[in-house]
């Protein structure tokens, strides 16, 4: 009986396939990680800044935390502004443009959303601070942030906001001077952010 006896060479190719299939299996994984970052980045990013006040971001408060704040007596501007992304069939502005609060003191800031649209539309508020600095101690109690929004054709609503500023504002050296605050909001469609 003859043995047969594979050839060096489809030794090595065998070898050099299942290394291939390795390689490949190792790639689409790396692909499939870096897609699934990509989708989480946003997400991740976000709460990493509402958790710091990074970049502008508020704090969220509950009514039994903002209970416990004692007003300082001093008081700050807080100027409101609003805006629409391209594509969101809405009106959106601060039915005040500023107002003079105290810190510590729970505050109300209304926004008026019309949908111009003949059709319902839900939008999604993205907000921020300016200063970035004073973002950490910008707390929102109640927000028409926290939720989507969603009009009905023609739909005109008042959206409000209770806020505080909170008082450790004026021990921090970067923000103790900050005169002005602005909380911003920008509208986009859900599903389009």
């Amino acid at each position: 009986m003859a043995q047969s006896i594979a050839s060096p060479a489809s030794v090595h190719d065998k070898t050099q396939g299942s290394r291939n299939a390795r390689t490949g299996l190792i790639f689409l994984g790396v692909a499939l990680a870096m897609l699934a970052l990509g989708y989480a980045a946003v997400p991740l990013y976000r709460m990493f800044c509402q958790v710091t006040g990074i970049d502008g971001t508020t704090q969220r408060a509950s009514t039994a935390q903002a209970a416990q704040v004692q007003a300082t007596g001093q008081r700050i501007s807080v100027r409101f502004d609003g805006n629409v992304a391209n594509g969101l069939p809405w009106s959106f502005h601060p039915m005040q443009t500023t107002s003079n609060v105290i810190i510590g003191e729970k505050s109300l800031a209304k926004y008026e959303a019309k949908n111009n649209s003949a059709r319902e539309v839900t939008g999604t508020a993205v907000f921020n601070v300016s200063p970035v600095q004073a973002g950490k101690y910008f707390n929102k109690i109640e927000c028409f942030c926290f939720t989507e929004q969603t009009l009905k054709p023609g739909q005109d609503v008042e959206m409000p906001v209770i806020y505080y500023v909170d008082p450790a504002i004026l021990d921090d050296p970067d923000t103790k001077d900050i005169q002005q605050i602005t909380l911003s909001y920008s509208f986009y469609e859900s599903g389009r952010l």
